[in-house]
């Protein structure tokens, strides 16, 4: 950078600018242009432009990072949002002859996306397995987890099984879902073909089971999210190089969700569960969660709205309302905010409504 760079002030606060149009757009209603500014990433090409005018004013080039789900959206009307921020920062700052040239958005893509695989026309060669048959396996509208345990430890992973149900997720565990009529081994390959995520309860003796490696085996060939969790015997082979927790089996349910929540799918699963949520003590625990949301879409937001104000079990627990938060958190109207950069508060009728 040379001298003159250096002396540039408005590239360094180009994010308490657009903080400043954020709030401006969400007054004036205009959550699209609003939503753009809060999940972008900006960066800025210093001195784009020189104008001889007035003494001379520089002019600035911003670039805008925006996620994939809110870029399609908006790519029809890109240029014409484009100049809507332009203008509106350059109406907003107070640095004396320096401006924005221009606005460009660029598409975000995450960097372990799979646009083949996302596109639904990758042929590949894992098994088609008909509809009937992975209804037959897991529960409706949940997150897919293969159990991978020992047969010595089947009355505590029937256990876990019933606990992640809570949280959205379905769970085939081999001992107690296989129909006895049923070909065992060909159901068994059923649900890992159709599995969205593996988990292997490492107790002492994993390893001495042909079949347990075996499943490991095929997890990591899908290339699916893959946990292990030590109890008793500590990540080996293929499952070391994936994420592990040191847990009790008390405690599996909640760690084990704590780390499939960052998946879109998941994510999606819970957000059901919470719909569907029938009582008090299990929309507490449910809202245990909400910490660990790290990025919510328009849509997952609409969701959960809709959830808390038509769901009594969840906007009269104190774990979504945040009435009582020294015992039970927040509440969902600040983890509103806090993905997304927008106020949310309760009215007077206790339902959430956008600040």
């Amino acid at each position: 950078m040379n001298g003159q760079e250096d002396t540039f002030e408005l590239p360094p606060k180009i994010d308490r600018y657009l903080a400043t149009l954020s709030k401006f757009y969400g007054k004036e209603g205009q959550r699209q242009i609003q939503e753009i500014i809060v999940n972008s990433r900006p960066r800025v090409h210093a001195g784009w432009s020189y104008d001889n005018w007035n003494g001379g004013a520089h002019g600035h080039a911003l670039y805008l990072a925006i996620p994939e789900s809110i870029y399609l959206k908006i790519v029809n009307g890109k240029a014409d949002l484009q100049s809507e921020i332009r203008e509106g920062l350059n109406k907003i700052h107070d640095i004396q002859n320096e401006f924005i040239e221009e606005v460009f958005f660029e598409m975000e893509v995450p960097e372990d996306h799979d646009w083949r695989k996302d596109s639904g026309l990758l042929i590949t060669h894992n098994r088609i397995i008909p509809d009937p048959v992975a209804s037959r396996i897991w529960d409706k509208n949940c997150f897919r987890v293969f159990l991978s345990h020992k047969s010595e430890v089947k009355k505590e992973t029937a256990g876990l099984k019933d606990k992640l149900k809570l949280y959205g997720i379905s769970c085939f565990v081999a001992h107690e879902d296989i129909h006895p009529t049923t070909e065992w081994q060909n159901e068994i390959e059923n649900a890992l073909h159709t599995m969205d995520s593996f988990v292997a309860l490492l107790t002492d003796g994993f390893h001495d089971s042909l079949w347990t490696d075996q499943e490991v085996g095929f997890a990591f060939g899908r290339g699916i999210p893959i946990i292990s969790v030590k109890l008793g015997k500590d990540p080996y082979g293929f499952i070391g190089k994936f994420q592990a927790l040191t847990s009790t089996w008390d405690n599996a349910p909640f760690e084990i969700t704590k780390i499939l929540i960052k998946k879109e799918p998941m994510l999606n699963a819970y957000i059901n569960a919470i719909q569907e949520c029938p009582n008090y003590d299990s929309s507490n625990k449910l809202s245990e969660l909400l910490p660990f949301i790290e990025r919510l879409t328009e849509s997952q937001v609409e969701k959960l709205i809709k959830a808390f104000n038509e769901n009594g079990q969840v906007h009269d627990s104190y774990g979504f309302n945040g009435k009582n938060p020294k015992y039970y958190g927040d509440g969902l109207p600040y983890y509103l905010k806090r993905t997304t950069n927008i106020d949310f508060k309760l009215s007077a009728r206790g339902k959430i409504i956008r600040g």
